[in-house]
């Protein structure tokens, strides 16, 4: 099992920033992608952006490349999210995963939420 820890978040007005970051614990010597998802209200949840954590490449959805930034910490088996000139539509709950290769396993964190006004 791995377990993920989220912290950061919260409420920000259009144009502001602010800074996710999610802590792996337990078995991730099994982990192949980490990274973060999001869901909005009435919406799909879908990928924001994601390591592939041995090779080091990344994918970041269309609607948030140029604003943020993911970044991570091997030695501490982290990863964070840099969002920066946030808008409305960012406005979801924000999930860390973390999955195996061919997502045999799946983790999800908790979720925290992120709201950005107009």
């Amino acid at each position: 099992q791995v377990q993920l820890v989220e912290s950061g978040g919260g409420l920000v007005q259009a144009g502001g920033s602010l800074r996710l970051s999610c802590a792996a614990s337990g078995r991730t010597f099994n982990i192949y992608y980490m990274g973060w998802y999001r869901q909005a209200p009435g919406k799909e949840r879908e990928l924001v952006a994601r390591f592939n954590w041995s090779g080091g490449s990344i994918a970041y959805a269309d609607s948030v490349k140029g604003r943020f930034t993911i970044s991570r910490d091997n030695a501490k088996n982290t990863v964070s999210l840099q969002m920066n000139s946030l808008k409305p539509e960012d406005t979801a709950i924000y999930y860390c995963n973390a999955a195996s290769l061919g997502l045999a396993a799946n983790y999800w964190g908790r979720g925290t939420q992120v709201t950005v006004s107009s």
